[in-house]
């Protein structure tokens, strides 16, 4: 008991002597190649560090075949297109955490995937491996400093923990980086294989406030019960909390389910998302155990996305990139 407690500390005191928040922003995958006038923004808001996110496809959520780097891909959803991402933020300074996702057709939770017999998923572990394994050499080829080894995948997690771990194994033959894994924010308490990467990884979606406009406040307050459970894991493990991507729509009631993106909604609502971004940035970004963490979403092409008629999740040219700049630039 003796050693396992002096070895959290002294991690965590590793976390505190780690002065540099990952300040991040989600970089959406385009049809195009980027320049510097896509990556400017980036640097003008503050962020060291960018989540590069090529994709895979499935068909449906009981479908074991994962498609990816295909011509019919859009560029920056390839391998191809990954590197010339990272090449040109590099150029910037900026960090590169390599976040390969899956998107099941029609827009279905990736957490609900789930095979109907064993065949069907050893042929999708087959078809995850080869995937995430592209990718963990791009990662390693291009020196990226992070790996997110998968996102909200938790029922694939819950029915093949064993394929996790030596998946996570396998990874490590390959990339020499740092290791993490985006786990939804009603999952993250249950990931069997915290242990085995260097951050916990959370999509923090956390339910906040019932408020239509929420405040600061009303924010902070929502948040503390969750802060608690994520703080305690962190010690638990040993691990900085990472949130690999958080973000708030610019829309009445942000704060009550932030995990909704029904394009339907058409309210607007700057000061809900300006305000629960803030209390985030309030409650996280002091503390010695948290990392950092990812916007989402942040598109190449700034000039022609958000702004006063947008009410999805990104902050460009809305209040709340004025937020997300403020406590960026602290660094």
């Amino acid at each position: 008991m003796i050693i396992r407690f002096l070895f959290i500390c002294c991690i965590l005191s590793s976390c505190s002597a780690q002065q540099e928040k990952i300040n991040g922003v989600s970089f959406v995958a385009s049809r195009v190649k980027i320049d510097e006038t896509h990556t400017n923004p980036a640097v003008n808001v503050g962020a060291n560090y960018a989540a590069i996110m090529p994709f895979g496809f499935i068909r449906t959520l009981e479908n074991p075949e994962i498609k990816h780097n295909t011509e019919r891909q859009w560029f920056g959803e390839t391998r191809a297109g990954g590197k010339q991402y990272i090449e040109e933020l590099r150029k910037k300074n900026i960090k590169i955490m390599v976040k390969p996702q899956i998107w099941v057709w029609r827009g279905e939770f990736t957490g609900y995937i789930k095979m109907t017999n064993e065949e069907d998923w050893k042929t999708l572990e087959d078809s995850y491996s080869s995937f995430i394994l592209e990718y963990a050499q791009l990662a390693q080829e291009t020196q990226a400093e992070l790996l997110c080894i998968g996102t909200e995948l938790e029922n694939f997690i819950k029915e093949r923990p064993d394929y996790w771990h030596h998946l996570i194994k396998e990874i490590r033959t390959i990339y020499k980086g740092k290791l993490t894994y985006a786990a939804n924010w009603d999952e993250f308490k249950r990931t069997p294989f915290w242990s085995d990467v260097d951050f916990i990884g959370v999509d923090a979606y956390f339910p906040l406030s019932d408020n239509q406009t929420p405040t600061v406040a009303d924010c902070k307050v929502g948040w503390q019960k969750h802060k608690a459970v994520i703080k305690a894991l962190s010690e638990k493990h040993g691990k900085p909390i990472l949130f690999t991507e958080y973000g708030y729509r610019s829309m009445d009631y942000t704060g009550k389910e932030p995990w909704e993106s029904d394009h339907t909604l058409k309210s607007l609502n700057f000061e809900g998302q300006s305000n629960a971004t803030q209390a985030l940035f309030e409650e996280f970004w002091n503390e010695d155990w948290f990392a950092g963490g990812f916007v989402w979403k942040w598109f190449h092409a700034h000039d022609t996305v958000g702004g006063k008629n947008c009410n999805q999740f990104t902050p460009q040219n809305k209040p709340a990139e004025i937020v997300i700049k403020s406590f960026y630039k602290k660094e």
